[in-house]
């Protein structure tokens, strides 16, 4: 190993250990829900969409682009969904390594509260601007 190689470990030590020392403050763990969750997720909204739609009178026979739109807006719900809960579960190094009792259960009860908050928040937020797609629909329909 040549003296440009030590040195540029050496420098990397001295920067991992720079980091490390900031680790309380710096270093955070996020939650972040992957697999059949997502699924799960994403299905719900397809379903949410569909009724929502469906109570305004519009369904996939009227509309061949629905599919895609109902699809688009399903996925992102569910990645508000799971960006919210990311940012909402952010622990610290220091908070992780001096927690007590049983911390899974105390955070499967705080990740169910941020779940079905998150959720909710999304299903509002669609519903209050599914008006400005029924004028678009219009729209299409008549030509203009």
């Amino acid at each position: 190993m040549g003296r440009a190689e030590g040195g540029e470990e050496s420098a990397a030590a001295a920067l991992a250990s720079q980091i490390l020392s900031r680790a309380d403050r710096d270093v955070t763990f996020m939650v972040h829900l992957v697999g059949e969750s997502q699924n799960l997720l994403v299905r719900h909204f397809v379903v949410f969409i569909e009724t929502e739609l469906a109570k305004r009178g519009i369904n996939y026979g009227a509309h061949p682009l629905l599919r895609p739109f109902i699809e688009t807006h399903a996925r992102e719900l569910t990645d508000f969904v799971l960006q919210g809960i990311g940012l909402r579960h952010q622990f610290g190094l220091q908070a992780l390594e001096t927690m007590a009792g049983d911390p899974s259960r105390l955070l499967r009860v705080d990740l169910w509260d941020s779940l079905q908050c998150h959720i909710n928040d999304a299903q509002q937020h669609f519903v209050s601007g599914v008006g400005g797609l029924q004028r678009i629909l219009r729209q299409i329909e008549s030509g203009v």
